[in-house]
């Protein structure tokens, strides 16, 4: 059992906990084992593995797949120290996803459209009500957060966020999982009860869009559903999307990693349309992230846009032609406010819009701030990772400037300089 161990020291740390006594409500069957393991918090860590696959899945923070949890309690079943038993619920829900799951793989290679339209609809019906009791279940928990009031959180241990969170994946409803996992991270930041309080906003306003779902226009239903986790598949939005063809400027791309996934964002702004578009790809270990769409080039192309109330993800459907380098085209301040005002209007849920801004200066505030000045004297908060390179291309003078607007100002993705050419920052 110890050569599924991922390295070493997860070998060496599952003696620890191959012991009958670390251990309860262990069980298994002629195709899977579990059990549940005490852990730093109040709440014991459930391991289980299908040993078929074999696969794994352990509610630990750990990383490393398998952990020394579900290492040791394979200890325990290969030496006969797990008793035959019934499947409690959680082991049920986690196998049935891994048979769903094979059974789209298996009809896509057979040469079906994956679109879920040939999907059991028993299987979607069990799905909607295990995020539909999921939401109720979030709907619970953050009204007692706020009852409770905020103070609570400054002290509060991560796990107050991650139970939430875990429990919302038990419920297929993985979309919001992520949103959860990183509220743990606000009460350690500056102006700290007012973000944290926006976003439980936010997360209930959600909850009760989709309980009204029914209600909503299509494309709000779209974006409600996203949020939530449910996917499109691809081949449904390249032969049903709305297709934009333009010449796509690639302004930005940032690389964001989380537990063994990395997402390349890559922002695209239309020279005839005016339009933003987000291309995302994802990578896991050993795995290449897109490289085709190159910051500073803008390609012929049809976009092929997801469903949604404010249409922004898009795939590319067709190439017409060879990349050229070429400069964004930006605009003033307050220009990309109204935009974004009336992006964020359409959906209250974005937590990011792409910015070009034009002839863009930088200027200190007060407290020492950095800005984005423009012509008329608009400004937007920077939030660099490196300023100084940005300091350094501009000299004073103005640039055109790319980069994320989030509620924590504008992060700077790249900059054209009118003798340095394209500079990524």
């Amino acid at each position: 059992m110890l050569g599924l161990a991922p390295d070493a020291a997860a070998a060496k740390a599952a003696g620890g906990v191959a012991r009958p006594a670390k251990w309860a409500g262990t069980g298994c069957d002629g195709e899977a084992v579990w059990g549940e393991c005490p852990g730093s918090g109040k709440s014991a860590y459930r391991a289980c593995a299908d040993l078929a696959g074999p696969a794994f899945r352990c509610s630990c923070p750990s990383r490393k797949i398998p952990c020394k949890h579900v290492l040791g309690l394979l200890l325990l079943w290969a030496d006969g120290m797990v008793e035959a038993g019934a499947r409690p619920g959680w082991v049920t829900e986690w196998t049935e996803q891994r048979r769903e799951r094979a059974e789209r793989a298996a009809r896509r290679a057979a040469g079906g459209k994956g679109d879920g339209r040939g999907r059991d609809p028993k299987t979607a019906e069990r799905r909607e009500r295990r995020v539909d009791d999921g939401l109720a279940e979030l709907d619970r928990w953050l009204r007692d957060q706020v009852a409770h009031g905020l103070a609570q959180a400054e002290q509060a241990p991560y796990r107050l966020w991650d139970d939430a969170a875990r429990r919302l994946v038990d419920a297929q409803a993985g979309g919001l999982a992520g949103q959860v996992r990183g509220l743990a991270a606000i009460p350690r930041t500056p102006g700290w009860p007012g973000r944290l309080l926006e976003e439980y906003a936010l997360l209930r306003l959600l909850v009760r869009a989709h309980r009204r779902r029914g209600e909503l226009s299509e494309g709000l239903r779209a974006t409600v559903r996203s949020r939530i986790g449910f996917t499109v598949p691809q081949e449904e939005v390249l032969s049903g999307g709305e297709r934009v063809r333009d010449r796509w400027c690639v302004t930005g791309s940032r690389d964001t990693a989380q537990d063994l996934l990395t997402t390349r964002r890559v922002w695209l702004r239309g020279r005839e349309s005016g339009r933003a578009a987000l291309v995302l790809s994802f990578a896991t270990p050993g795995s290449t992230l897109d490289a085709s769409l190159v910051v500073g080039t803008e390609v012929d192309a049809e976009l092929a846009f997801y469903p949604g109330a404010q249409p922004l993800r898009a795939l590319v459907a067709e190439r017409f032609g060879a990349p050229v380098p070429g400069t964004p085209p930006g605009m003033a301040v307050k220009e990309f406010l109204d935009e974004h005002a009336a992006a964020l209007a359409r959906d209250p849920w974005l937590d990011r819009w792409p910015a070009t801004l034009d002839g863009a200066r930088l200027a200190r505030g007060e407290e020492g701030d950095l800005y984005a000045v423009d012509d008329a004297g608009d400004a937007l908060p920077l939030r660099p990772t490196d300023p100084w390179r940005l300091l350094a291309l501009s000299g004073g003078g103005p640039v055109t400037l790319s980069g994320e607007w989030t509620p924590r100002g504008l992060r700077p993705l790249a900059a054209w300089h009118e003798t340095e050419g394209t500079v990524i920052l």
